[in-house]
């Protein structure tokens, strides 16, 4: 079988970045949001992003688009703390379907712009790519065409490098403890990045926004040509009990060191979170079948 060297993959990647995907804040703008998939779109596309929440998490979670040290942060996407939001003076205010009970609140501050990534028997994908270029419209940010074409090319590229692989399917994870986990389906947008790099995902069985949980670890015993995609955040102690389980350790995938250990991704994400979900799964998987 003919796989692809590592040379091959870093110089795809590196042609993702040949096309900058970030713009100079546009200052005349201040936004705010509520909602992570809205503020890594908002980021992308080089917006003035004066208010968010739970930035240092989304920092730790999502890792990139940077956040500006200027961004006043909101508390709990939960229980968003509008003192600091009025502070921050935000003309515009990003919402989404997962935070519409704030909108009476946040309409007081500052006009309301909602947009719905995640809706159940939608395309996570094809609603990210709506929102990027709506909010890019209404902030006249040409930033926005650009993150979605680039987007596109790159996971074009991704597939015809990918189609040289095992052809195994995926099966995305977010361990919750050592005998359970959260697995994501067709409908999220790591089970739609898979669609678009021609990878097949190994959970086939019906998911509710996105991810099914918890699920007991046996079901991996059913998998057996599946590669195992664990994305962060992973409970140490679970990785330390999974490491000396006999019935891990007999995993086909296991055995075969068909196990990816990505960096850590915005699970609920929008364009941004894809795009870091292809590259790392890219470059784990080319790694792999190299050696």
């Amino acid at each position: 079988m003919a796989y692809f060297s590592r040379r091959q993959f870093l110089a795809g990647a590196a042609a993702s970045l040949s096309v900058p995907a970030y713009s100079r804040a546009a200052e005349s703008v201040r936004v705010a949001t509520l909602d992570w998939a809205l503020l890594e779109t908002l980021l992308a596309i080089g917006a003035n992003v004066v208010a968010a929440t739970e930035l240092r998490q989304f920092r730790e979670v999502a890792i990139t688009p940077d956040v500006p040290a200027t961004t006043a942060d909101l508390g709990l996407r939960g229980t968003p703390n509008f003192e600091v939001l009025r502070f921050a003076r935000p003309d515009l205010i990003f919402n989404s379907n997962f935070y519409a009970w704030a909108d009476e609140r946040i309409r007081g501050v500052a006009p309301v712009e909602s947009h719905a990534i995640y809706k159940p028997g939608e395309s996570p994908f094809a609603l990210a790519e709506q929102a990027t270029l709506a909010i890019g419209e209404r902030l006249q940010l040409a930033a926005a065409r650009q993150l979605t074409e680039e987007l596109g090319a790159r996971l074009d590229r991704y597939r015809a490098l990918l189609a040289a692989g095992d052809g195994r399917p995926v099966i995305p994870i977010n361990l919750g403890d050592a005998r359970h986990f959260r697995v994501f389906g067709s409908d999220s947008m790591f089970g739609e990045v898979l669609k678009h790099v021609g990878l097949t995902n190994a959970w086939q069985a019906q998911t509710s926004y996105s991810a099914a949980a918890p699920v007991g670890i046996e079901i991996l015993a059913s998998m057996l040509d599946a590669w195992i995609v664990m994305i962060p955040p992973q409970p140490a102690d679970a990785l330390a009990t999974l490491a000396t389980s006999n019935f891990w350790n007999a995993l086909p995938a296991v055995r075969e060191k068909r196990v990816l250990m990505l960096g850590s991704i915005n699970p609920y994400g929008a364009l941004p979170a894809a795009g870091r979900f292809a590259d790392l799964l890219a470059e784990g998987l080319t790694h792999a079948w190299n050696g």
